[in-house]
């Protein structure tokens, strides 16, 4: 693979790294910080609790003091109540919790405890600890794997089907981003953390009105289809672009896993990005926070929780957020809403759920990506904030969806689930899409006034069971699902030339396009699933095996999106397996392969061709994938190779069929966790090489396909400071190298680097925990062209922006 260029690139980077991590790890003297650490654990709090458990005892103490107090051992339980009440230090608050108990603690750096057991720890002749550990947090959700240590990425995800698993023993890469992580970014849409993933980038424009994403270097177009999952199905997440109130997670399944969710409804085969939706938790939760910043953009959010019943069985938890005000873009505004309730009901054998969510958002003068597929010479990025869309231009997006799921344990091994829900997407617009036409920048548009409507259903059901064969156990889930759409479109071009220029634009006069008299149906697609698979474990987890298959039926009617009349049809079958394998020869160390595959249907044979009409057969995008993930407790990192092949249709000789082919290789380095006390690492970076393998061209055969860069690179580096007890600085470093236009690799957009930076400073007033946060991004304000999509249209870089935050408790 020819990633010699990509690796010497790396070089010219190191400064800009160590700028970020320089930032973040000042030297102090030895002396200095010592005494800083004694006065920090001689501070006092005011604590009032009353616990049961030790775990309650370790979160209560925790978001008090903003203390983080982990542990690698089971907590012992206790009889009675423990009141902790009064004014004192944290290790006070602790040693009251743990009396009588026969543990203790040590210190893990600046506001960080550990929890110990010294009759352990002495018959250990001093081994050292490798067991990951559990940081405690008000509110967290018992079912989800818990937060790795510095609380960015959890411990584990959601592998569709299998459901969730811890992510030594996942036999794929996936990155699971928490609610804290998202929170301390002040992301507001799931594309603003995943940027931030070496792996996906989102080449849209940020100020569009449509979030895009690539994944290992395949497109995921998530307009029309619901393309993003919602708690491990399709059909229920906003379709055009997620907000991040309601996420509890954000996970990244990296490779095509038609056999573990299905197949993606707009065909993406590069991953699988999923919400995991927040519920409420053990302690009741009155978080509210403001926002100001992105321009001139004002807006708060609320998020409120309460378990109800008397063993708390019911949940209710509430997101709300509105935020409106100019953006960071010349003449645009910005209005934004959301709602989102989720509900659950925690029984003995009987667990259920139902989640809700409105979101809006309008935008005048959305700034579209620009068409660069027939510009002779490919101009300079403008600056950022620069806006070729006229003041009168705007889009109007609706997203409603609704979800409901059940889990009944018929035994202690076996488990029946399902869910059922489904979402509705509510598009109005006017603009258009310019095009750049010269060197020098300048622009031709034609606006068009579309009106477009997707509504999506789901539906799921299953049986997941745990048993043994001899010494192998089985965790066996047989599946069914099913998923459909219908997409109606209305659509009038505007007459008008519009002209203007990417460095000083022109305000153009308006094009009154009357607005399309209906909605238009033009398709309906079903996708029906059963799927079968089965994780084997053997000699103590050391060998684990999982095997499994799914047969996945596609049916799609077209309609003419002028009469509505009936145009053609598709209905094709095939299945699609999976093997996976890990291997853990210590505590510390996974070993991983796999073999996947992802769908994408089929086309039909174009009018122009000699067999016009002809359906193709889904196209199979194949995955061989091996990889070593490392856990030390507080810091990890992982490695993975693979490669991907993914088909499609072309015209030879004047008949279509489907000998095309790209061949994605890569190589990913990842890191994670607290890599010294108090200093958080997060990131990595991503070699690819992403090739047009078969081609009906000897220009565009063996070329690198469009937008997809040979190297990315994403570190943040975070770092509480010893200095001001609660105060935390963060950098973080992107890269990503030069990406092509077009398939003839003649034209491209440079490589680019931004470095952001951040503070939060957690604190408490009034007896609330309060935590104030600010975030300026591409501090040195470069100019750049951040992506090119798979229509070889380019997006502008956001300009130098500040986000200004505070949160609260009470």
């Amino acid at each position: 693979m020819e990633f010699k260029q990509a690796r010497t690139r790396t070089y010219s980077l190191i400064s800009a790294l160590l700028v970020s991590t320089a930032m973040a790890v000042p030297a102090t003297s030895g002396a200095l910080a010592a005494n800083v650490q004694t006065e920090i654990a001689q501070a006092t709090y005011s604590f009032d609790i009353s616990v049961s458990s030790l775990a309650a005892g370790v979160a209560e103490i925790g978001a008090a003091s903003g203390w983080r107090i982990a542990y690698t051992i089971n907590l012992p339980s206790i009889d009675g109540a423990r009141d902790i009440r009064g004014d004192m230090t944290v290790p006070a608050a602790i040693d009251a919790l743990l009396r009588g108990t026969g543990l203790s603690y040590r210190e893990a750096g600046e506001n960080s405890l550990i929890l110990i057991d010294p009759a352990a720890e002495a018959g250990q002749s001093g081994a050292a600890v490798v067991d990951p550990i559990r940081v405690e947090a008000n509110s967290t959700q018992s079912d989800l794997p818990p937060a790795y240590a510095g609380g960015q990425v959890a411990t584990g995800g959601r592998l569709g089907m299998l459901g969730n698993t811890d992510i030594m023993d996942a036999p794929v890469s996936i990155t699971s981003y928490t609610s804290e992580k998202i929170a301390d970014q002040q992301a507001q849409t799931i594309a603003d953390v995943l940027k931030h993933d070496p792996s996906v980038r989102a080449p849209n424009s940020s100020g569009g009105m449509l979030d895009t994403y690539q994944i290992r270097g395949f497109n995921m177009n998530t307009g029309n289809s619901g393309e993003v999952s919602f708690n491990g199905v399709y059909g229920v997440a906003p379709t055009y672009r997620a907000q991040t109130g309601y996420a509890e997670r954000i996970e990244v399944l990296k490779g095509p896993a038609a056999l573990l969710g299905g197949m993606a409804p707009n065909s993406g085969v590069g991953g699988v990005i999923n919400i995991v939706p927040k519920r409420a938790g053990d302690e009741d939760l009155n978080r509210v926070s403001a926002d100001y910043g992105l321009g001139e953009q004002a807006g708060s959010n609320i998020d409120f929780s309460r378990r109800l019943g008397d063993e708390g069985q019911l949940g209710v938890r509430f997101n709300g957020g509105y935020h409106t005000g100019d953006t960071y873009v010349d003449h645009q505004e910005r209005e934004a809403t959301l709602g989102a309730l989720a509900l659950d009901y925690r029984g003995d054998d009987f667990r259920a759920t139902l989640d809700l969510i409105d979101q809006r958002e309008n935008l005048n003068a959305p700034f579209r990506e620009l068409q660069a597929i027939d510009t002779p010479v490919m101009p300079d990025a403008p600056d950022g904030s620069t806006n070729v869309a006229n003041e009168w231009e705007w889009s109007d997006v609706t997203d409603q969806s609704a979800l409901l799921g059940g889990e009944y344990d018929l035994t202690n091994h076996l488990m029946v689930f399902g869910s059922v829900g489904g979402g509705q997407s509510e598009v109005d617009r006017l603009f258009g899409y310019p095009m750049i036409e010269n060197a020098a920048g300048d622009t031709t548009d034609t606006v068009s006034y579309a009106r477009f409507q997707t509504k999506r259903w789901t539906a799921d059901a299953g049986i997941r069971g745990e048993f043994k064969t001899g010494a192998v156990n089985h965790e066996a889930t047989f599946q069914l699902s099913r998923y459909s759409d219908e997409f109606r479109r209305g659509f009038r071009n505007g007459t008008d030339t519009l002209n203007s220029n990417i460095y000083a634009p022109v305000a153009n006069p308006i094009d009154a396009v009357a607005a399309p008299e209906s909605r238009i149906k033009t398709s309906e697609t079903d996708l029906t699933g059963i799927a079968l698979a089965d994780t084997l474990s053997m000699w103590d987890d050391l060998l684990q095996l999982t095997v499994g298959a799914r047969h996945q039926q596609i049916e799609t009617d077209n309609f003419n999106n002028v009469t509505g009349a009936f145009v053609s049809s598709y209905d094709e079958s095939v299945v699609t397996p999976m093997v996976g394998v890990v291997v853990k020869p210590t505590n510390t160390l996974s070993i991983y392969a796999n073999y996947l595959e992802g769908l994408s249907r089929g086309t039909i044979a174009p009018d122009s061709a000699a067999n016009a009409g002809e359906v193709m057969a889904p196209y199979v995008a194949k995955q061989i994938e091996t990889g070593v993930k490392l856990d030390y407790g507080n810091f990890g990192a992982t490695v993975a190779i693979f490669q991907i092949t993914k088909p499609s249709g072309q015209l030879v000789n004047n008949v279509y069929n489907s000998d095309a082919e790209q061949r994605n290789r890569g190589i990913e380095l990842g890191v994670f966790g607290e890599v010294m006390p108090n200093v958080r690492l997060l990131g990595g970076v991503m070699f690819l090489e992403a090739e047009l393998t078969k081609t009906n061209s000897a220009t565009t055969k063996g070329n690198q396909a469009v937008g997809a860069p040979e190297m990315s690179i994403n570190l943040t580096t975070e770092w509480d400071t010893p200095f001001a007890p609660g105060l935390t600085l963060s950098g973080t470093v992107n890269h990503v190298s030069e990406q092509y236009i077009n398939t003839e690799n003649t034209k491209d957009i440079p490589d680019w680097t931004t470095l952001d930076l951040g503070l939060r400073y957690k604190t408490i007033v009034a007896e609330m925990p309060v935590t104030f946060r600010a975030t300026i991004q591409n501090v040195t304000d470069e100019d750049y062209w951040a992506g090119v999509n798979e229509f070889s249209m380019v997006s502008v870089g956001a300009p130098r922006t500040a986000l200004l935050s505070v949160t609260a408790d009470f």
